[in-house]
């Protein structure tokens, strides 16, 4: 009787991680998997066979492997049943479920191949006798070696399902982290709308009585800028292009408040117009050379903002040519407190804010943070 049919060592028996699942597709590749080990196997017993010698019996190879393999695919969902039953029970109560159950399947299943053997290839063809003989040869071997296929089947599945429970995790703490960034930017954000709110409206209600033409002006162009940041109320990050639409606005606003008092020129280069940028970033830059550098100026003042992309990573400046820096110590105002804030929750380190003094008198704000294009 050529023994290469019995071969199925537990070491080659390797278990996907589609097996635990019950879905049609799932079912269709196990099957297919099966398939391609019973065959190559099959294949493996015959021209073991043709090397020693012998006339290969394909048939009965095929039937032998295809038995066994399809088996251990229609027992390992239960295997794996099992080992969920047992997840986080300690040894001797693991031991207590899996050693009983490792010895039924290893029978049923050793059982089972060689019925299922006899049945197509036995009658007819092997005497009872012979049948009997290979029962005595095979089943004690067999049901040795399912026992430790069963435990390797297992510890497989555990494994998987270890590793898919740490996956989850990982994905479900990576998930609360970003919920969490994006309420506390969100947080920030409704933090600095309302300190913009409380400056603009102080402005109209002084020109309310004095020029109540400006102060109507100044609400139109306060209800335009609005719209604009609602409309943008979810984003992060935005296309520089559409920031500086909420800045001109913005810039609209403060015209009117100090009318021939103030200048401002936009230098943007054309490559950084797609590049993203948190939204609402400039805005507090702007507001913050106004009041403390531009505001108690006497005469006019000048406003300038640039944007260059600097390598990998993008500039963007607020010059103007005010009163300069507040003595060392002051604390520093919310715009900029909550700027730096947003810029090192998206960036960590390789985003900064910096003030600096400019030669001849004025201040310059200076972001620079990774560049890249802003995806819709």
């Amino acid at each position: 009787m050529n023994r290469a049919p019995a071969a199925g060592i537990a070491s080659k028996h390797p278990v996907p991680d589609h097996i635990t699942s019950r879905g049609p597709k799932t079912w269709s590749l196990a099957f297919v998997f099966w398939t391609l080990l019973a065959l190559s196997y099959a294949l493996s017993s015959g021209l073991s066979a043709l090397s020693e010698g012998h006339e290969p019996s394909w048939l009965r190879g095929l039937v032998w492997n295809a038995a066994d393999f399809y088996l251990w695919m229609l027992l390992t969902p239960a295997i794996g049943w099992l080992g969920r039953r047992s997840a986080g029970r300690s040894w001797p109560r693991f031991l207590l479920l899996h050693a009983p159950a490792s010895i039924g399947v290893a029978l049923a299943q050793t059982v089972l191949q060689l019925l299922i053997f006899w049945t197509v290839s036995g009658p007819g063809k092997m005497p009872v006798t012979s049948f009997v003989g290979f029962v005595q040869m095979e089943f004690a071997y067999k049901f040795q070696q399912a026992l430790v296929i069963y435990w390797v089947i297992l510890a497989v599945l555990r494994g998987m399902e270890s590793r898919r429970h740490l996956r989850d995790e990982r994905l479900r703490r990576t998930q609360l982290e970003t919920q969490l960034a994006q309420s506390q930017l969100q947080a920030l954000r409704m933090q600095l709308q309302p300190h913009f709110l409380f400056n603009t409206l102080n402005a109209i209600s002084a020109l309310a009585l004095a020029d109540p033409l400006q102060a109507r002006l100044m609400i139109a162009r306060l209800s335009d800028f609005l719209r604009l940041t609602l409309e943008e109320r979810h984003a992060p990050q935005v296309p520089l292009a559409r920031e500086l639409e909420f800045l001109t606005c913005y810039l609209g606003i403060q015209q009117v408040r100090f009318q021939d008092r103030l200048s401002t020129r936009l230098d943007v280069a054309d490559d950084t117009l797609t590049a993203a940028v948190p939204n609402l970033i400039l805005q507090p830059l702007v507001e913050n050379a106004l009041r403390h550098g531009l505001q108690d100026k006497p005469g006019a003042g000048t406003l300038r903002i640039s944007t260059r992309r600097d390598g990998d990573q993008l500039q963007l400046r607020v010059d103007d040519d005010g009163l300069g820096l507040p003595p060392a110590g002051t604390a520093e105002g919310i715009g900029l407190g909550n700027t730096r804030s947003r810029l090192r929750m998206l960036f960590g380190d390789a985003a900064q804010l910096q003030l600096s003094p400019i030669p001849g008198g004025g201040t310059r704000a200076e972001v620079r943070l990774p560049f890249a294009e802003h995806v819709a």
